[in-house]
């Protein structure tokens, strides 16, 4: 079983690697469970309910520092996946200085978001007012009926917000910061015993995350399946969103880990120093990477 915890578009390589049979490719019989939350999903896994997990940093970085036996072993996607979208009246982030920013919750990715795009704008967070709105259709709503004035969503969310006459105003990917936002994570014990399972696994998803990258039409048949979605625009858009900046190989960003550690050290009571080379297992990625797996597969993708 391998638990992920929503679904928007960030989602799309653990979905190619099941739909695309990319487990079974690599001897493995497997299916996803949607686990939404992440002290749910941490629980699963810490737990053993699951062996493998798809989330943010956030969540399991606490997990980890609070002594769980967790650790992540590849990243899908180090930047975060998320847009400003404002009324249409706001024209530039100076126009954000004060209004209601609308999240889904404080200490997590949409806070830790807002934070640093205000950051390299050089808007004091403490200029916006900041509020708790809920899960995406209650904020687009919100958005749309003016009682908040900004937001983030991501796509196809955001088409649906330029449908309805709001504006994208900054795509927060496009940030010098990054966050590990689409981790792979196990328990270490399960990576000592099961060595061989997650070599499998990995290689599945490296080669998910590949096809995705390369293969559009692939890539927007999983994301029509998966996001019960029929418009092809919606659909295009939202590809041409996320294809590009998932990561081959599957490496994690230090820097990005560093800043979900600042939101986990100021929304806990976790202090000191943590150990993230204990967090981060890149063993399989590096042993990979020397059968030169990595240059197989795009070698054996790009001639056909």
């Amino acid at each position: 079983m391998i638990g992920y915890d929503g679904h928007a578009g960030f989602q799309g390589p653990i979905w190619a690697t099941k739909d695309l049979g990319l487990l079974e490719k690599n001897g493995l019989i497997g299916d996803l469970i949607l686990i939404p939350g992440s002290a749910r999903g941490m629980a699963a896994l810490i737990s053993g309910s699951v062996p493998f997990i798809q989330g943010s940093a956030i969540a399991p970085l606490a997990a980890f520092l609070r002594g769980g036996d967790v650790a992540v072993i590849a990243a899908a996607l180090n930047k975060f996946p998320f847009s400003v979208v404002v009324r249409k009246e706001l024209k530039s982030p100076a126009d954000l200085i004060g209004k209601k920013f609308g999240i889904l919750n404080f200490g997590g990715s949409n806070d830790l978001a807002v934070s640093l795009a205000l950051k390299e704008w050089n808007i004091p967070r403490s200029a916006v007012t900041i509020l708790v709105s809920g899960g995406v259709a209650e904020r687009l709503a919100a958005l749309t009926s003016g009682v908040i004035d900004a937001t983030v969503l991501s796509p196809p969310e955001t088409v649906a917000a330029a449908h309805a006459g709001l504006r994208i105003l900054a795509n927060l990917s496009d940030l010098n910061a990054s966050f590990p936002q689409t981790l792979i994570m196990v328990r270490r014990s399960f990576m000592t015993s099961k060595r061989d399972t997650v070599k499998r696994f990995v290689r599945a998803y490296s080669e998910g995350i590949y096809v995705f990258k390369t293969q559009r039409e692939k890539a927007i048949k999983v994301y029509a399946d998966r996001l019960k979605q029929k418009d092809l625009n919606v659909l295009d858009e939202t590809y041409s969103y996320y294809g590009p900046k998932f990561s081959f190989p599957p490496r994690i960003d230090r820097g990005g880990l560093n800043n979900a550690l600042d939101v986990v050290r100021q929304t806990s009571d976790l202090k000191g120093d943590a150990n993230l080379t204990q967090f981060v297992d890149e063993s399989v990625i590096d042993e990979l990477e020397r059968e030169e797996f990595y240059k197989k597969v795009a070698d054996r993708r790009g001639t056909k």
